[in-house]
């Protein structure tokens, strides 16, 4: 809204400085700052409404989760994600070129799971109806949005040249290309009855393993802030000619524009961690983690990037593969012996290191120097070839 304000204002009158606003990183900058400021100053507000409502935190006590107690926790604010929410989107709505479909995208994602979210921790905290939304209801709302990413990426007529194309790492020839047969069918374009369901599984799969990664105080905001800084530089490569010819990736225009998004996205989360870091004052729930997930899969998808996400976002890999085989050895070896075993002392993964004795906050600031590690190797793979 600022960015057009100024945009007309320099287009009528011509006042002189204006012209700065032209530029991304100028854009990106300011959106960072309000991101934070937001967070800031409406995060202490939201906080005091949350507890004014009673909207606390049911946690497992000892008893219920074996070996962790976190019923010192009971009562924190939950729904926290509405901080994170109002930051990002107010912060894109003011800075952001809003005649950008890739700008529209990232906010339909994110506000479509925010609200999806925000449902489920509803639910679970007004109705006190602690399983909140069934699991087919959440899935079914993440394939809809998987489904209309997917549909958008593919079917928009600006981005025909490389609709079904993929970003490859490390290898000489940069791309791949999802619609395979295209040489052994001849006819109309069915691509998409490969790259839609790509596309939807991947956002699932995203927005399910951020929200798994939000477990412990501080874990997912901070993994994500870190991951964010990694996008705001990738979606800026892609989005500049001239970068993008220098390190050999896809030039996709506009794409430069989700720099704006990434920004406010990384502030937003370190906005957060002011209250959510150990001990947390509010927790971000569903609302948070579901709407950060479906953000950053969908972002990676924009820039044809989402082969580089178990790198970027390892941290989240291993928290829901931690999960896949906890779970599956468990029904493996109930069915063989009768009795189910266990790779891991407790899945996720940052539980298992809970149960063995260190501590949640160490827990924290371990994962966030892995993914800062990772996310910079993210970045060096641009220049391996």
């Amino acid at each position: 809204m600022l960015y057009e304000l100024f945009a007309f204002l320099q287009r009528t009158l011509d006042p002189p400085g204006f012209q700065v606003f032209q530029f991304i990183t100028v854009r990106a900058s300011l959106a960072a700052l309000t991101a934070l400021v937001i967070a800031l100053f409406a995060g202490r507000r939201i906080i005091r409404w949350l507890e004014r409502q009673q909207l606390g935190e049911r946690v497992r006590t000892g008893t219920e989760s074996g070996t962790i107690d976190h019923a010192h926790k009971a009562g924190t604010p939950t729904m926290g994600g509405l901080i994170i929410l109002l930051s990002l989107l107010g912060s894109v709505l003011l800075w952001g070129d809003l005649k950008e479909p890739y700008v529209w995208l990232a906010i339909a994602a994110t506000a479509w799971m925010g609200a999806v979210g925000f449902a489920d921790d509803y639910i679970k905290t007004v109705r006190k109806q602690k399983e909140g939304l069934s699991a087919w209801t959440k899935i079914a709302a993440q394939v809809g949005i998987g489904v209309l990413v997917g549909s958008v990426l593919y079917f928009t007529p600006a981005f025909a040249e490389y609709n079904s194309l993929t970003y490859l790492p490390f290898l000489k020839n940069r791309a791949v290309d999802y619609y395979f047969f295209r040489d052994w069918i001849a006819g109309p374009d069915i691509g998409w009855i490969v790259y839609i369901p790509v596309v939807t599984f991947i956002m699932t799969a995203v927005s399910n393993a951020v929200n798994l990664t939000d477990g412990l105080d501080g874990l997912a905001a901070g993994v994500t802030a870190f991951v964010s800084l990694g996008l705001m530089a990738l979606v800026y490569v892609s989005g500049n000619v001239n970068l993008a010819s220098f390190l050999n990736v896809m030039y996709l225009p506009g794409t430069g524009e989700l720099t704006v998004f990434c920004a406010a996205m990384t502030a937003a989360c370190f906005g957060f961690l002011w209250y959510n870091g150990y001990p947390a004052s509010v927790f971000m729930g569903d609302t948070g983690a579901l709407a950060l997930g479906a953000a950053v899969g969908a972002i990676t998808l924009m820039v044809r990037k989402e082969l580089l996400l178990p790198l970027l976002g390892i941290v989240y890999f291993a928290e829901a593969l931690s999960v896949i085989i906890q779970t599956s050895y468990f029904k493996y070896t109930r069915r063989k012996t009768g009795t189910g075993k266990r790779i891991f002392r407790m899945a996720p993964l940052h539980h298992h290191y809970e149960t063995k004795g260190t501590h949640e906050a160490k827990i924290v600031t371990r994962f966030w120097i892995i993914t800062a590690l990772t996310v910079i190797a993210a970045l060096l793979t641009l220049r391996i070839r």
